[in-house]
């Protein structure tokens, strides 16, 4: 599976101008580009059933399937899977369900297994925290169709199906425990009339609890009176369900229908897509688009009428005396390019800010050509973490190149704090967050392996081109300011109160947060909830907004700052459209107690340790945006005037 996805990704390297091309005449059309190839499959084809991990969102902890006493082939063998699918804590395995295409199966007994103490309690565990067991039929994942209450004819799909139920008997108040032994499988396919083929394009499932029943001793040969293909006795409801108790026999049984569907290939993936109210989801995204793009539009259109009236003003200024007379911002023109205080580190964020939004923009254009589907596993979290590699050499670039105009020599020492410090800290968080999901005997902890190789990128690959971008960046010709800078700072006038750094930075990150909010509901939905999310399309515009906003938000509070004769803009500019950041943070902390049932410690860390690090990525991503902004527009408006 690896060498394909290798070669499809060679083959769509080299296609991508043409879908350009395709994307700007077909724009209003969606389309993806499937993460396999298709494969058919002839009448008896066996089919090759694989289990995936357990997984539950009150722990957010998932499992390998064999973690439990299921049934398991003569030999497990685990499929090669890539480094995306590796930090999800996907566990892909063969099964022992038998498939043969368009060759129904009634009653299958799967295996026979008795519970002791131990295995009880384990089951029992995994039931109570409502854990769900994931399988892949020709990459497609297992759901369980659900009827949705509130709409006649919408089915919504569930990925995967929960081992069992917690519930009690009709008259007695003690909980019991009972298990899915039985899965009713249905397989969709879409048949082509001309070669008799046929692929697959649906993959459902509905369990039931069934206490199997047999006469006799128990043998290969044992024939159920509970679910019997000869009488045409079949599973339909769980009144008499299966406990989970010591000491108990618990009989595994499965069915397989086939059924054929006008769905083709290339749309099977709709159904699994269109899992949440996708009229809210438009209606929500519109808005928040349409009240972003007009407070926009109005504060472009009021700065731009303000400076024209300013830059007018100034330059008709003739006489000594009505020099002396200046007031605002072209008072500080001989402070404004003073180099800030801890400079070294500006320039390391600014640098790692660079190498995120060239991670993120690559990573979007992927996604909305539909390279990143979610039929290729594991793609997304591989291209942004390989993207994140390889854009190193524009984070050392943009530091040095600063680090230079701030009269710095040491480039080096910048540069190596460019490539370390960001990625240490993530890092450091990881491992820790590592270390307690190991600790859980968790399928999600990374593995030795994938830990080197992680370190192996960093090391091997990103450093090297972070000091190669470095040392281009400081052979280039420093950046010369449009003014002189004086040798005596200028006194700063007592400002207003509204003029504080800390109000004016938490004031600025509220516009910025109010263009993604929204889409950041979905997006931890699919995270947190096991939910696809694929409106890629919207995602990119969304992300384009929340870059125009965080450029214009800075821009205005930027120039109230030098009108009142600040000229300390420097990480003022940074940290006001990074405060952003803690609005996330804020949100995703809502977002916990009102959308969450998590109740175990170790699951609140994993949470709010993974939100740390996206709240700290998206400082450094809109705090990078804020500050190029503020620094075109100072470099604009003092190049524009006649300073005496």
């Amino acid at each position: 599976m690896g060498s394909r996805s290798r070669s499809i990704n060679k083959s769509a390297t080299a296609v991508v101008p043409a879908l350009l091309f395709l994307f700007l005449v077909h724009g209003a059309n969606c389309f993806y580009l499937p993460g396999v190839a298709p494969e058919d499959f002839q009448k008896g084809d066996l089919l090759k059933l694989k289990v995936n991990k357990l997984t539950s969102i009150k722990t957010q902890l998932p499992y390998s399937y064999y973690s439990l006493p299921f049934c398991t082939p003569k030999k497990i063998v685990d499929s090669a899977e890539n480094l995306g699918e590796v930090l999800r804590g996907d566990r892909i395995e063969n099964s022992p369900y038998v498939f043969k295409m368009r060759e129904p199966q009634m009653c299958t007994i799967l295996c026979k297994i008795t519970l002791d103490g131990k295995t009880a309690k384990q089951f029992k565990e995994k039931i109570g925290d409502e854990y769900r067991v994931n399988m892949i039929l020709d990459n497609l994942p297992l759901v369980v169709p659900v009827r949705r209450l509130d709409q006649e004819s919408r089915t919504v799909y569930q990925l995967g199906y929960h081992i069992g139920v917690k519930g009690q008997y009709a008259g007695s108040k003690e909980e019991k425990y009972f298990i899915h032994n039985h899965l009713a499988f249905t397989v969709k396919y879409h048949k082509d009339s001309q070669t008799n083929s046929a692929r697959i394009v649906g993959f459902e499932v509905k369990p039931y609890s069934i206490k199997h029943e047999y006469e006799g001793k128990w043998s290969e040969n044992t024939r159920l009176t509970t679910c019997d293909p000869h009488n045409k006795r079949t599973v339909v409801n769980s009144n008499t369900p299966q406990e989970v108790e010591a000491k108990k026999e618990i009989i595994f049984t499965y069915d397989v229908d086939y059924q054929e569907s006008d769905v083709k290939w290339a749309s099977r993936w709709d159904a699994y897509l269109l899992m949440s109210d996708d009229q809210i989801h438009w209606f929500s995204i519109v808005n928040s688009l349409m009240i972003v793009l007009f407070l926009s539009g109005m504060v472009a259109m009021i700065m731009l009428r303000t400076l024209y009236r300013d830059i007018s003003r100034y330059n008709e200024l003739e006489t000594q005396e009505e020099a002396l007379e200046e007031t605002g911002w072209k008072l500080v023109h001989g402070d404004v390019f003073r180099p800030p205080s801890n400079s070294d580190l500006l320039c390391v964020y600014v640098g790692t800010g660079v190498q995120f939004l060239g991670m993120m923009l690559v990573t979007m254009i992927f996604a909305v050509l539909g390279f990143l589907s979610p039929s290729n596993r594991g793609g997304l979290m591989t291209a942004m973490l390989l993207l994140w590699v390889f854009m190193g050499i524009f984070a050392g670039y943009a530091s040095a190149r600063l680090y230079k105009m701030f009269k710095g020599t040491e480039w080096k020492k910048v540069t190596l704090r460019t490539a370390f410090m960001f990625p240490a800290i993530v890092f450091a968080i990881f491992f820790v967050l590592n270390a307690i999901i190991w600790g859980q005997k968790s399928s999600g902890a990374v593995p030795f392996g994938t830990m080197f190789a992680l370190v192996l990128l960093w090391f091997g690959i990103s450093v090297p081109l972070v000091f190669v971008g470095g040392y281009i960046g400081f052979r280039k010709p420093a950046i010369e300011d449009p003014v002189k800078t004086n040798k005596i700072p200028r006194q700063i006038p007592e400002q207003a109160w509204y003029m504080n750094p800390i109000f004016s930075i938490l004031i600025g990150g509220i516009l910025p947060f109010g263009a993604v909010f929204i889409e950041l509901f979905f997006i931890l939905t699919s995270i947190w909830l096991n939910q696809f999310y694929y409106i890629f399309g919207f995602l990119f515009l969304v992300f384009i907004i929340l870059l125009i906003t965080c450029a214009e938000i800075t821009i205005v509070l930027c120039y109230f700052q030098l009108c009142s004769e600040d000229y300390l803009w420097w990480w003022r500019s940074y940290l006001t459209s990074g405060s952003s950041a803690l609005y996330l943070f804020l949100y995703a902390t809502f977002y916990f107690f009102t959308k969450l049932e998590i109740t175990k410690l170790v699951s609140g860390m994993l949470y709010f340790g993974y939100m740390l690090i996206a709240s700290y990525a998206f400082f450094v991503l809109t705090g990078t945006i804020g500050f190029y902004a503020c620094f075109w527009f100072t470099r604009l408006i003092y190049s524009s005037v006649k300073i005496d």
